[in-house]
């Protein structure tokens, strides 16, 4: 089995009978007096206020940091730079672990819940790509400013506000700038995180367009780079020798007719085909990435035995057609992002539909996604993914924007979330149940 799948097999059994949609749940009196007792405590306002007088200052931040390249598997830079703010926050032993993330422990009074908020520190953009900010019609223009530039920097901000007002929280707060995240990064800095580290109760990612969302269910995905390779040859010549092309063209004809169900929701797509060398030549080598997708890893477990039945069948097909074995294929997994689900009345998503409401903002349950969560969803730890503050667009393109009109309100809700989560050392208990320490 594939890190995580047997987990992941087990916890999405135990949740079965949760829809990967659901109705808004009842806040559960346990949970809404920790709340009430957070959000109305001296400190904790004073730390809300803070956020927002600290507006004007992490916008400057967020320029700072989006100008400085981020490319996937290539976050060394960014990491350092946010490695030093945190250090200059007061901690001294913030840290780059091996796979890259950049963690920083603010420590409870002891025997607490761990939770982790991060954001990542990777963009989708190669080395090279113009950062260069455009402003325009009260909008800020450039590639990654929002995803996940934004999420960084409300991190920070909340690092600043819990030290403004001097909270002392129960449990460990885990401020974390995650690598990996984006594409076939595969979630690689999450995966690292809850491999050497065992005792971790909670995880919230900052990712997202909109203030107002909440994605709890993880869609879990397996990617392929699937390459045939023939003897090639001239096109008249050489005719009679198979074609590499020809072999990827059956197995797509034969992927395009796959039977997947609606619910759970699973897809599959052939996203990219290359080969061949000229018009007049038998391709010797084609080449095509294939992506599956769903929020049931037995689903996706599923189309993938059908998917991999018909890529290999393809080759058969097409030596069968010119009497011949000379075409193989090579069939290589390169993304295996772990699929999950939990109970919406979960109280790491109570807690949050509690603070986006406290701060003025509509709760949205969104739909399932693919993010850091995903790991830790997988793993049966309580995670969600909740949005950034201000609106953001055109993600993963050039023309990626972020609007900061009342941008504070996303780091206000997040900050009333964790508190809650954690407990305020003198005010509430931990919502965020401390579990046994996995071996």
């Amino acid at each position: 089995m594939r890190p995580n799948q047997f987990a992941s097999l087990f916890f999405a059994a135990a949740v079965a009978s949760v829809p990967a949609f659901a109705a808004e749940p009842e806040i559960s009196p346990a949970v809404k007096e920790q709340f009430t007792a957070v959000s109305g405590n001296a400190q904790v306002k004073q730390a809300l206020d803070f956020i927002k007088a600290d507006d004007t200052n992490a916008l400057a931040e967020l320029k700072a940091i989006v100008a400085i390249p981020s490319p996937p598997f290539k976050e060394q830079v960014r990491a350092q730079d946010f490695q030093k703010r945190l250090t200059a926050l007061g901690f001294s032993d913030a840290s780059i672990d091996k796979e890259g993330n950049v963690i920083a422990v603010r420590r409870g009074t002891g025997n607490g819940p761990k939770l982790i908020v991060s954001a990542h520190l990777d963009t989708v953009f190669p080395a090279g790509t113009d950062l260069t900010i455009k402003e325009k019609d009260g909008k800020l223009y450039a590639p990654g400013i929002g995803d996940d530039t934004r999420g960084l920097v409300e991190l920070l901000s909340m690092v600043r506000a819990l030290n403004a007002a001097n909270i002392k929280t129960v449990g460990d707060l885990w401020f974390v700038g995650t690598v990996g995240e984006e594409g076939l990064g595969d979630l690689r800095g999450a995966r690292a995180l809850f491999r050497d580290h065992k005792d971790i109760d909670g995880f919230i990612s900052i990712d997202g367009a909109r203030a107002e969302r909440i994605t709890y269910v993880a869609v879990g995905s397996h990617r392929y780079r699937i390459t045939y390779t023939g003897p090639g040859g001239h096109s008249f010549s050489a005719f009679g020798r198979p074609s590499a092309i020809h072999a990827i063209g059956r197995a797509i004809a034969k992927i395009s007719e796959l039977k997947t169900p609606t619910e759970p929701k699973t897809t599959f797509t052939v996203g990219t085909i290359k080969g061949g060398t000229s018009v007049n030549a038998i391709a010797e080598e084609a080449v095509m990435e294939l992506d599956m997708r769903s929020v049931s890893t037995q689903a996706l477990l599923d189309v993938e035995t059908q998917a991999l039945k018909a890529i290999k069948d393809a080759a058969v097909e097409e030596n069968a057609r010119w009497k011949t074995d000379k075409i193989t294929v090579d069939i290589k997994l390169v993304g295996d992002r772990p699929a999950g689900q939990q109970a919406v009345d979960s109280p790491i998503i109570q807690t949050a539909l509690l603070s986006l409401r406290a701060v003025g903002l509509k709760p949205e349950l969104e739909s399932p996604g693919s993010t850091d969560s995903n790991v830790a969803i997988s793993l049966g730890i309580p995670a969600m993914t909740i949005g950034r503050g201000g609106l953001n667009g055109d993600n993963h393109s050039i023309n990626e924007w972020w609007d900061p009109k009342d941008a504070y309100l996303g780091a206000q809700k997040t900050l009333l979330t964790i508190l809650t989560l954690v407990g305020v050392d003198g005010v509430s208990k931990p919502v965020l149940t401390k579990a046994p320490i996995k071996k």
